[in-house]
Order: structure tokens, then sequence, then C-alpha cells
């Protein structure tokens, strides 16, 4: 699978999970909206930790720095 994140949007994206994550836990957030933002955060960590979003492929997009030979 080709990686199309760089580190810095990998690292926003965890942030942003585990943000909300933490206000689920506090319990400022309840009902749908948690249900919504909770399974956009498991997304954000699942593409974060795998470096890849398949949303930036159609869009042809990349944050990833390119490697030097």
């Amino acid at each position: 699978m080709t990686h199309n994140m760089g580190s810095l949007d990998r690292l926003f994206r965890a942030l942003a999970a585990l943000s909300v994550g933490m206000l689920y836990a506090t319990g400022v957030l309840g009902g749908t909206t948690a249900l919504v933002l909770g399974a956009g955060a498991v997304a954000f960590l699942l593409t974060s930790f795998v470096g890849t979003c398949p949303l930036y492929f159609p869009l042809g997009l990349s944050t990833r720095r390119e490697q030097r030979s």
C-alpha cells in the first residue's frame, strides 16, 4: 500500500481522534454527536497508524515528502 500521509498530517489526525475520545470520556460529548465524531475519530486513528488516506488517492493528494534516492 502506498503511503500518502506525511508525519504532520498523521500527528494532527491522531491528536484530533484523541481529543474526541477525551471529550467523550469526560461526558462533554454524547448521543448522536458522539457516535458520528467517534466514527470519524476511529477512521482518523486507523489512517494515521497506517499512513494512508483512501480519500487522497482519487483526489491525487499527498502530504508525504518525496523520498530522496
